[in-house]
């Protein structure tokens, strides 16, 4: 169905809000400005009544009549000397004026003794790494000006560095992947561990800017997302990453969140998908959430090679194919792939030819989902069979133009057995769960902008889509609804968006009148 446009009015009303509220905003502001003077004096006159008020009533009630006698004495003086009415509004005004006045301390302007200390003692580390023997007016040197090296800088409210700029020479080789990795390993270790970091570097400008990153939400649960026919939603990253937002659900709630989108088709440069992680990482999760997406406009065949049972929930579901856990049902499936992959291609290449559009039954797409495949090869290797990965060159090669999509999901001891059509033709990349530095940059293609944390949920890792940067990724929460430790919510979540069963051929009921028409 075609998506028709929304109206106008519903496409412009944001911005026309924003703008007004902007505008009311302004003129606030500036009418505050303006009338500052008359709100200092109208504060102060309200000060100085509330003291006469406290005054009048900490005043005994013998003593209150000579009092009053006293003020009206006053008030008679003031009005009998020259000038005496004005000079006692001027003094009233300047009173006012005084109490009035904006007694909310003052921010300190320079970091205090301890943020002082973590500055000089992060400027004292670097300086091995940016001063050189033969620089005349070396700008890092052992008991120098850290605050001419640091010219911005912010801490939290425990005192620990959220955001640095650092000016280093010219000569630091910041060009070099060896020489970024030691200052920010440096970095990472003296500004305080366990959390993560982003570092830019300004090449032409000699400056590397840190910031603290806040963790990525890990309390997204599985849900429909607002996506068109091609596009899965890997996960969600930082918001100063991706230029998109998804109107997601927090149960009576709703934010929207940037996300990390892979898309897939024929005009897809990244059609296959490989996902690496540790143990518990969240990889089945991930391929979880991608099948439920999937299913809503292709068909899906599932090889686990863990044996575990993950996605026994999409067992005999409207377009989940097959669900195959044994090497021989394996090789079935990836064998009718390879075969469906040719028909595929063979079909609309006739199409073509005669100038018609493709078959309807190639147009539908078709999804192969494998968690695992090195546990069948060595499975296969042993029994004298063939390895079930052979049977993805087909499918990897051809799959973008036959509308079949392969995502591959494996652990970091196994990386060694997959083969080499998977790594060649797997373009989009994932890992999840902790990781060396090295092992990013070996899956990835490129190591991430961030430090990698040591205690990451399941479902943290890093996605990178191509040749494009990496981005921070959080999975969706998409647990087994058949696990015990899945909570009531979980489970509820992803049972909803399950397709329905299907009936089985022997399965139907005949009705009683085609019975008795086929009755001789």
């Amino acid at each position: 169905m075609a998506r028709r446009p929304l109206p106008r009015i519903l496409s412009t009303g944001s911005a026309q809000i924003a703008r007004s509220r902007e505008l009311a905003r302004t003129a606030a502001d500036s009418a505050t400005d303006v009338l500052h003077p008359l709100i200092t004096i109208t504060r102060g006159l309200r000060r100085l009544a509330s003291a006469g008020r406290r005054r009048w009533a900490d005043t005994p009630k013998d003593k209150r009549g000579p009092l009053l006698f006293l003020v009206a004495s006053i008030v008679l003086v003031v009005a009998l000397v020259p000038y005496g009415p004005l000079l006692a509004v001027i003094t009233l005004m300047a009173a006012a004026a005084w109490q009035g006045r904006d007694r909310t301390p003052a921010a300190p302007d320079g970091p205090d003794e301890s943020q002082t200390q973590r500055l000089r003692s992060l400027y004292e580390a670097l300086v091995p790494y940016f001063s050189a023997a033969e620089d005349p007016d070396p700008l890092f040197t052992h008991g120098g000006e850290w605050d001419k090296a640091f010219p911005v800088y912010e801490f939290d409210e425990t005192g620990r560095i959220t955001q640095l700029v650092i000016r280093y020479p010219a000569y630091f080789t910041d060009g070099e992947a060896d020489s970024r990795a030691r200052i920010e390993q440096l970095l990472h270790a003296k500004s305080g561990r366990g959390r993560e970091y982003r570092f830019a570097w300004d090449e032409e400008g000699n400056q590397l800017s840190v910031t603290v990153l806040p963790p990525l939400p890990t309390d997204i649960a599985a849900q429909r997302f607002v996506t068109s026919p091609g596009e899965t939603v890997l996960g969600f990253t930082d918001p100063t990453e991706v230029r998109r937002t998804l109107p997601l659900t927090y149960g009576e709630e709703q934010r929207d969140v940037p996300p990390v989108v892979w898309r897939t088709g024929a005009r897809s440069t990244e059609p296959h998908l490989l996902v690496m992680g540790q143990p518990g990482s969240g990889t089945s999760t991930l391929l979880r959430s991608i099948a439920l997406q999937a299913l809503l406009h292709g068909d899906v065949v599932i090889i686990e090679g863990g044996g575990t049972g993950e996605y026994a929930c999409l067992t005999g579901r409207d377009g989940v194919l097959a669900v195959e856990c044994g090497l021989t049902g394996a090789l079935a499936s990836l064998e009718w792939a390879a075969t469906e992959t040719e028909r595929r291609l063979i079909a609309m290449n006739h199409a073509r030819q005669a100038g018609h559009q493709p078959p309807d039954d190639t147009k539908r797409p078709l999804w192969i989902l494998l968690d695992r495949p090195s546990a069948f090869t060595h499975l296969a290797a042993a029994d004298g069979h063939r390895d079930p990965q052979s049977l993805l060159q087909i499918p990897l090669r051809h799959g973008r133009a036959a509308g079949v999509t392969v995502v591959v999901a494996d652990q970091f001891d196994s990386a060694d057995a997959l083969s080499d059509a998977v790594r060649q033709h797997t373009r989009a990349r994932v890992v999840l769960g902790p990781a060396t530095p090295e092992q990013l940059a070996t899956v990835l293609g490129a190591p991430p902008r961030t430090t990698p944390a040591a205690d990451v949920p399941p479902g943290r890792g890093y996605a990178r889509l191509g040749t494009g940067p990496v981005h921070r990724l959080q999975v969706p929460a998409t647990p087994d609804p058949h696990d015990e430790e899945t909570s009531e919510t979980a489970r509820q979540a992803v049972l909803a968006l399950l397709p329905p069963l299907t009936t089985p051929a022997d399965a139907e009921t005949v009705p009683a009148e085609a019975m008795v028409a086929d009755a001789p």
